[in-house]
Order: structure tokens, then sequence, then C-alpha cells
């Protein structure tokens, strides 16, 4: 029976599993991302996981006869490395993967790609509705999108393809990006710029609302929950919805997808207040074929089932090219 691995390198945590040829997984190990003092600790962690989950499979790494990881980027593919991560403190420049695992397993068949096109691959491989062209988006503490057309995973030349949270959406640039530009979907619809968002409207016009704005612990998750009940709190999920549809619409545009599914912990967390408002949205805004828009059936696992399958398939995700 052959092993195969699949990481999800996330920067907050790590998670490694090993699957069958039938990609079901067999065993997994999850544990806390360093944030220091280099990025080599960040592969030493990232190279123990997997040892810790062929432990777990009773088997040997160098059993492994392929692995893949999705990552946060962004990424050096010819290299197979991150470069200056912005989610990691600045000290880690640079975090070797793809040579480090490819030692470890004793096996050249490793994939590295970025967590959104992991995504897609495991909505390609375990879905039951897995079409050529499809997107996986993921609106989490940012926002990317993975993306499969005719086929054919779209990376670009560097990783770094599917990078749709820095679409301009608002060409006004009230919002200012983590990146440094204005105007970006991420800087209005991210769980991390959500609150800022709000922030920032409530200093247009400082209007009475019951969230808690001037504390530190108000995030994304005050705006969803008094949505509905306190009129400024609506406006901004809104506004935040609007934004959102803009962006899908976008997507649809550039890649005639027959289906997008939507992850990341802010859809997973408010599916109903999330994808609802896009897909009553969409009607006024494409002009061609819309989309089915569905939740991810694989939550917080399907970056790590994106991983396993790129593992099992060369990178592709479809189930009729395992290797």
């Amino acid at each position: 029976m052959g092993a195969y691995a699949g990481v999800d390198l996330g920067a907050t945590h790590i998670r490694a599993v090993i699957g069958d040829e039938t990609g079901s997984i067999v065993a997994s190990h999850k544990t806390e991302t360093p944030r220091g003092p280099s990025g080599i600790a960040v592969t030493e962690a990232v190279l123990d996981a997997i040892r810790q989950a062929c432990d777990a499979a009773d088997i040997a790494p160098t059993d492994v006869l392929a692995a893949g990881i999705g990552s946060f980027g962004p990424m050096d593919l010819a290299e197979g490395v991150v470069e200056n991560p912005a989610n990691l403190p600045d000290t880690i420049d640079r975090i070797p993967l793809t040579g480090p695992v490819e030692n470890l397993i004793g096996s050249e068949r490793v994939s590295l790609h970025n967590d959104a096109n992991a995504g897609v691959i495991g909505e390609r491989f375990y879905s039951d509705r897995n079409p050529d062209d499809m997107v996986y988006l993921t609106i989490s503490s940012g926002v990317g999108a993975g993306v499969a057309v005719d086929g054919n995973i779209l990376s670009g030349w560097d990783g770094n393809a599917g990078e749709v949270g820095h679409l301009t959406i608002d060409p006004q640039g009230f919002m200012t990006c983590g990146c440094g530009h204005d105007g970006h979907w991420e800087a209005y619809c991210s769980g991390e710029n959500i609150p800022r968002y709000a922030t920032q409207l409530h200093r247009e016009d400082p209007v009475e609302t019951a969230l808690p704005i001037e504390t530190e612990e108000f995030s994304a998750a005050d705006i969803f929950e008094y949505a509905g009940e306190d009129e400024f709190a609506s406006h901004v999920l809104d506004q935040i919805c609007h934004w959102n549809a803009i962006g899908v619409a976008n997507i649809v545009h550039s890649y005639a997808p027959l289906v997008v599914y939507v992850g990341g912990a802010v859809a997973l967390n408010n599916p109903e207040q999330v994808l609802e408002p896009i897909r009553n949205r969409l009607d006024d805004m494409v002009m061609s074929n819309i989309p089915d828009i569905q939740l991810t059936q694989f939550g917080d696992d399907v970056v790590v089932r994106g991983a396993l399958a790129s593992a099992l398939t060369g990178g592709t995700g479809d189930p009729s090219q395992r290797v």
C-alpha cells in the first residue's frame, strides 16, 4: 500500500497528514508554527510534523512516495521556498520547503502550492462536483483564490497567481490594504480588516451603535453578531457583502468557473451572512454565466486535503490522474 503526505503550513499551525492511494487520511499531526528565530525553524517544524504523522501511521518517512505542501506566501516555486512572509515576524525572511521535504522522504515528487491553490486541488479531488473550471475562494485573515481553468491549476510563474484579495474593488481607495495599496478587496472583507473598515466608517459618520468599536477586543465577529439588531452593524455588513459580490463577479468574468467553493474562517463561521448576499447580487453584476456558489464541505481541512491530493495526482487534483 502506497503512502502519501500532505502539509498545511499556516501562520499559527502546521498540520501534516499521511494518506493512502485513495486519498483517505490514516494519520495526522498538528503543531504550532514557530515565530522564529529564522525560517529554518519553520522548516524544521514542518519536517518534524511529517515525521510525527509517519510515526502515527507506523511508517518511515522514506515510505512516503510523494508529498504536497500548501502554504501561505509569497513563494518562489523555482526555489521551493516561501519568501518574506507578511504574517510571520520580520526575522523570518526565507523558509525552504521543497528541498528539505524531498531529502526527508527520499523522493523528488514534492509539490508546493499557495494555500488557496491547495484548496482548489482539494475541492477538485474530493468534492462531488469537481468540474475542470472551478475556484476555491478563501475569506479569512486574508482573501485569496485557487483557480482551475480547463483542468489546469493556475499557479503563475512564481506561484502567486490567484491573489484576488489584491484586486481593486473600490477605485475611491477608502481603505488601504496591508500591502500598501488602496482599494483592495482584502482591505474591506478579510477577518483582520473588517473591524478596521467598520471603525473607519464610524469615524466618517459617528452614529450611535452597540458595537464595541472603541475596545481592543472589537472584531469581525461583532459585526456578524450585531447585524440585524444594530443599524450601523447592518450597514457595515451590507457594505462588506457588496464588496464581496464585486470581487466574486471579477473572478467570474476572469475565469468563468462553473462552481465557486468558499472557505476560510469568515465564511465558515458566518455562511448565510456571507454566501447568500453574494448569490443574490451576482445577477446584477455578471454578464456571463453565474456559477454555483457553495460553502466548502471540508472546513479547515481543505488545504491539507489539497496538499495530499496534490501528492496523489502530481499537482493536478484530477482524480483520474493519480500517480
